[in-house]
C-alpha cells in the first residue's frame, strides 16, 4: 500500500513559487531598446533592458539620461501602446513582439502637477432665467462667465461663489462667450447680430456693439496674447457666411473674410497668426493676419461642425501656467506667453482637427499641407465638439451617438471608446494635467473618465435637464456646467 509523503510546509511552497517567478523572469531575458522624444530625437545609443522592466524604472533612465535636476514624470509608448505593467507584458506579449527586435520606446513628459476629480456640487447658483448656452472660466481661474438664452451675460465671484455682475446689452440669445488671453476682456456673441465686449471688473460694457454681421454670431476668437500684447483683436464668426476682425479698443472693423459660401461654425486664431474657419459649406479656410486666403482645406462630406487646435489650452491661457504666478507687465505678460507657446508646441508645427455631420473627422497639419494626416472614422452620427489635451497627446470627440472617443493627437489612431452617457454629448473639456476629461450630455449628467483606465472615475448627477456646456477651470481645482435648466453649477473635489 502506497504511503502518503509529509504534508509540503507553507514556507517551502512559499520558496517554491518564488523560485518559479524567479525562472520566468530569468526566461524574459533582456530586450535591446531604442528611447526617442516625441520629436524623434534619441536620448543615446540602444540600451539592453531586462524585458520586464516597467515604467517607474523606465522613469529613473530617462531622468538620468537627460541629466533632469529634478525627475519629471514620464509615459512611455511602443507603437502607440503604453507600457503600464511592465515590457513584457504590454509590448512583447500584448503586441506579439519578439524580444529579438530592437524596440523604439518613445517618451512623453507628463505634467508635473495632477489635478483631482472634482465629485461633488459645491453650489448651484441661479440668477439666469432661460438656458445658459455657454460656461468659460477666465485665463487666471478667478473668474467665470456665463451667457444664456435670458439675453445676459453673467460674471461670478468664484471665492464666494455669488453672482458678481450682469451685463446687460443684447437684445436676443447670447450664444457664445470668449475671455481675452490676459483676462481683461470678455467677448460675447449674441442672436441678435452683435458682438460686446465688456469690462469684467465692471460689468459694464467697453462702448457700444460691434455691428456688422447680419445673422447671428456663431463663435469667437480672440488674437493669442504673445502675438499681440494689447490684445485687441477679436474675430467673429456668422451665420452670414462672414468672420470679421475687430480692434475692440478703437471700436472699429479691421477686415472682413467672405470666401465662404454657407454658414461659418467655428473660427480659431493660431500661435503661427493664421486664422481658421470652419462652414456648413463643407471646407476649412486659412487666413493669415492681415485677411488673406492661405488655403483651403475640403475632404468633408458634410457641414463642419467644430474645431480644435491642438495649442488651444496654451493660447487659452496666454502667460498664466500651473504655478499661478501674474506677470508685471504687457511685456512681461508676453515673454512669458511666447515662453510657454514654444516649450508647448515643441519643434512640431500646429495641428488642428475638425469634426463634421458626416460623422467623420479629419487631423490637419495646415501649415505644411493641404492633405489630412489622417481621416478618423467610428462615430455613427454627427460630431459635435472635438478638444485636444492640454499636452496636444490626444484628442476627444462628443457625438450624439452617446459615446465620447479618445484618439492619438499626433496620428489620428483610434485608443478607445468612453461610453456611459444615454444622450447625445454635447461637450468635452480636459483637465489641465491631461489625465482627465469630462463630458456634458443631453442626459442631465456630467462624466468624468480616466484617461488611464479608460472608465468613468465620477458621474456627477444634479443637473434637471440637458447640459449644454461644460468647463474645467485652468488650475483644475473647478469645474462650471450650464444648460437648459437655468443653473449653474461649480463642482469641486
Amino acid at each position: 500500500m502506497a504511503t502518503k509523503g509529509p504534508p509540503v510546509r507553507k514556507s517551502k511552497k512559499r520558496r517554491l513559487e518564488t523560485s518559479k517567478v524567479d525562472k520566468e523572469e530569468e526566461s524574459q531575458g533582456n530586450v535591446i531598446a531604442q528611447l526617442k522624444s516625441v520629436e524623434g530625437e534619441s536620448s543615446g545609443p540602444p540600451l539592453s533592458l531586462p524585458a520586464n522592466v516597467t515604467p517607474q524604472q523606465l522613469q529613473l533612465l530617462i531622468n538620468q539620461l537627460l541629466d533632469n535636476e529634478d525627475p519629471l514624470p514620464y509615459a512611455f509608448h511602443v507603437d502607440d501602446k503604453e507600457i503600464t505593467t511592465n515590457l513584457y507584458q504590454d509590448i512583447i506579449e500584448g503586441l506579439n513582439k519578439s524580444t529579438e527586435h530592437i524596440l523604439t520606446i518613445i517618451y512623453q513628459p507628463q505634467a508635473i502637477f495632477r489635478v483631482r476629480a472634482v465629485n461633488r456640487c459645491s453650489s448651484s447658483l441661479s440668477g439666469h432665467t432661460e438656458a445658459i448656452l455657454s460656461v468659460s472660466f477666465s485665463p487666471d481661474g478667478t473668474q467665470l462667465a456665463t451667457g444664456s438664452g435670458d439675453t445676459t451675460v453673467r460674471i461670478w465671484d468664484l471665492n464666494t461663489e455669488t453672482p458678481h455682475h450682469t451685463c446687460s446689452g443684447h437684445t436676443n440669445w447670447v450664444l457664445y462667450i470668449a475671455w481675452s488671453p490676459d483676462g481683461k476682456y470678455l467677448a460675447s456673441g449674441s442672436m441678435d447680430n452683435t458682438v460686446r465686449v465688456w469690462d469684467p471688473s465692471t460689468g459694464k460694457s467697453i462702448g457700444d456693439a460691434l455691428k456688422g454681421h447680419t445673422k447671428w454670431i456663431t463663435s469667437l476668437a480672440w488674437e493669442p496674447l504673445h502675438l499681440n500684447s494689447k490684445c485687441n483683436r477679436l474675430a467673429s464668426a456668422s451665420k452670414d457666411g462672414t468672420i470679421r476682425v475687430w480692434d475692440v479698443i478703437l471700436r472699429r472693423l479691421l477686415f472682413s473674410l467672405a470666401q465662404h459660401t454657407a454658414a461659418v461654425t467655428c473660427v480659431k486664431w493660431g500661435g503661427d497668426g493664421l486664422l481658421y474657419s470652419s462652414s456648413q459649406d463643407k471646407s476649412i479656410k486659412v487666413w493669415d493676419g492681415l485677411g488673406k486666403l492661405v488655403k483651403t482645406l475640403s475632404g468633408h462630406a458634410h457641414w463642419v461642425n467644430t474645431m480644435a487646435l491642438s495649442t488651444d489650452f496654451l493660447l487659452r491661457t496666454g502667460a498664466i501656467d500651473h504655478t499661478g504666478k501674474t506677470p508685471k507687465d504687457e511685456i512681461e505678460a508676453t515673454n512669458w506667453a511666447l515662453a510657454r507657446y514654444q516649450a508647448g508646441r515643441g519643434n512640431k508645427t500646429e495641428r488642428l482637427v475638425s469634426g463634421s455631420d458626416d460623422f467623420t473627422m479629419f487631423l490637419w497639419e495646415p501649415a505644411t499641407s493641404k492633405k489630412p494626416i489622417a481621416r478618423l472614422t467610428g462615430h455613427q452620427k454627427l460630431v459635435n465638439h472635438v478638444c485636444f489635451s492640454p499636452d496636444s497627446r490626444f484628442i476627444a470627440s462628443a457625438s450624439f451617438d452617446n459615446s465620447v472617443k479618445l484618439w492619438d493627437g499626433y496620428s489620428g489612431k483610434f485608443i478607445a471608446s468612453l461610453r456611459g452617457h444615454v444622450g447625445p454629448v454635447y461637450q468635452v473639456c480636459w483637465s489641465a494635467d491631461s489625465r482627465m476629461l469630462i463630458s456634458a450630455s443631453k442626459d442631465s449628467t456630467l462624466k468624468i473618465w480616466d484617461l488611464k483606465t479608460h472608465k468613468i472615475k465620477s458621474d456627477l448627477p444634479g443637473h434637471l435637464d440637458e447640459v449644454f456646456s461644460v468647463d474645467w477651470s485652468p488650475g483644475g481645482d473647478k469645474v462650471a456646467s450650464g444648460g437648459k435648466d437655468g443653473q449653474l453649477k461649480i463642482w469641486r473635489n
